[in-house]
């Protein structure tokens, strides 16, 4: 089979100058498909959130997976799995079907995938337990569940108990996530997959890459378990290794203060099996920002496996963003001029932003009293660090109404530059969620003081 699995992740998305996150490598490899028989389930979402083009591409994925094995057993794509090997489909939503049984015909197999349709809720763990009863427990194939879905479970029981059992019956699980419309729970694909976690789950936010993740993964399954791996990675600049924590396989050793190497002479080359590698790096540099983790990342083996790993980045919070103010112009109003014209030069629109427009009521104002307003609005960082966003003094006129009264006060208006977000966020696009603070300051200008009539006495 090959490397079946490669990722790489980090455990925070978001750390401060000179803060520190771990790194994680993983791979899974396992033998030569036609040398060692397997059956394979392909269990597919079909859910109504799949309606529309992530099921078109879902069934591209699968209809392609099925012809890299086919392939991949007797080498040839002759419409039939060969050495001994067997696919299966199941599909569900609230409910699960074994669509076809494990099989051998590529026809009767895309027939099956072609004709599903999106529909109703999510049931996870009935979609476990149909592909579980279509593996032989005298078959000595070894036996593998692809799940795919694009959503959490909102109907049955919970899945984890089932695909618990699964792995417990020496099935491996992977796992293919799209992050539909009710979003999904990597960490829920993590439980579920076989481990090691990272080397067994993919997911897409974009539909348009599962027809990708399908092929990769029928690629890996197809080609043998890899000897002579060699990993070398690269760390930006801006981070140092400060040491390896774990190496489950092979041996690593820190070449520089941003070079890593990582050996394993033989994985997967009897049966299914996964290695990581874990280290922790240093953010190094005096300034932040969105910053991508490793700068290059190779591998190769003597069975040239071609492997992909992730390219995560992280936000590094060096203290607040504030905009510089403009350069001034310098300007004279001579004694008694009344008026002046003065040509300032051009002015560069800066960044884009959001209007945040706010309306606020001042309780209880009595009559014939103005009240001086203002309107404090910062924004918060993950760390609870606040940041200003703006402030608006206003002078609210006194009203002649014969008691006191609510006074509402509409449209407080301030602009909420992009490229100023510290909210967590990706600072680089358009639209992300802000999270901000607003104090308003209210009290009387004028006294209740009022003059007495004078009275004048001639005696």
């Amino acid at each position: 089979m090959g490397v079946t699995n490669s990722n790489k992740q980090i455990n925070v998305t978001q750390i401060d100058c000179d803060g520190t996150l771990k790194v994680t490598l993983a791979l899974t490899a396992a033998p030569d498909i036609s040398a060692n028989p397997t059956d394979i389930v392909l269990v597919l979402d079909r859910s109504g959130s799949m309606s529309g083009s992530p099921l078109a591409n879902m069934k591209l994925g699968a209809n392609k997976f099925i012809d890299i094995i086919d392939e991949a057993t007797d080498g040839a794509q002759d419409g039939n799995i060969g050495s001994g090997s067997h696919i299966a489909i199941v599909s569900f939503a609230d409910t699960a079907t074994a669509n076809t049984q494990l099989i051998t015909s590529v026809a009767t197999l895309k027939t099956a995938v072609d004709g599903l349709t999106a529909g109703g809720l999510t049931n996870h763990a009935a979609a476990f337990e149909t592909a579980m009863q279509l593996f032989d427990p005298a078959s000595t194939n070894q036996k593998v569940i692809v799940m795919f879905t694009d959503g959490q479970t909102t109907v049955g029981p919970p899945p984890s108990p089932v695909a618990a059992a699964a792995r417990a019956a020496g099935i491996i699980i992977y796992c293919i996530g799209l992050v539909g419309s009710d979003g999904i729970d990597v960490a829920v694909l993590n439980d579920w997959a076989t481990d090691p976690d990272a080397s067994h789950v993919a997911v897409t936010p974009d539909d348009a890459d599962l027809e990708d993740l399908f092929e990769d993964l029928a690629a890996n399954i197809s080609k043998p378990g890899a000897t002579n791996i060699v990993i070398d990675e690269v760390v930006f600049p801006d981070f140092q290794i400060v040491n390896i924590e774990t190496t489950t396989k092979g041996t690593s050793q820190i070449l520089n203060a941003n070079t890593i190497k990582w050996t394993i002479p033989e994985l997967g080359v009897t049966t299914s099996e996964g290695a990581s590698l874990e280290f922790n790096i240093r953010h190094v540099a005096p300034t932040g920002g969105t910053k991508l983790v490793n700068m290059t990342l190779t591998y190769s083996d003597t069975e040239g496996n071609v492997v992909n790993f992730p390219t995560p980045s992280v936000l590094v919070e060096c203290g607040g963003v504030v905009e510089p103010c403009p350069t001034p112009v310098s300007l004279t109003v001579e004694g008694c001029q009344d008026s002046i014209e003065l040509d300032l030069g051009n002015s560069q629109l800066q960044s884009l932003g959001r209007i945040v427009q706010l309306d606020v009521t001042v309780k209880n104002v009595c009559p014939s009293r103005r009240v001086a307003m203002a309107v404090v609005l910062t924004e918060v960082d993950p760390s609870g660090n606040e940041y200003p966003r703006g402030m608006k003094a206003i002078t609210i006129p006194a009203h002649d109404a014969p008691g006191c009264r609510d006074v509402l006060v509409r449209c407080v208006k301030f602009v909420l530059p992009e490229d100023l977000n510290v909210s967590g966020g990706d600072p680089t696009t358009m639209c992300g969620e802000r999270n901000l603070r607003a104090r308003v300051i209210t009290h009387y200008i004028d006294t209740d003081f009022e003059c007495c009539s004078a009275v004048t006495t001639i005696s």
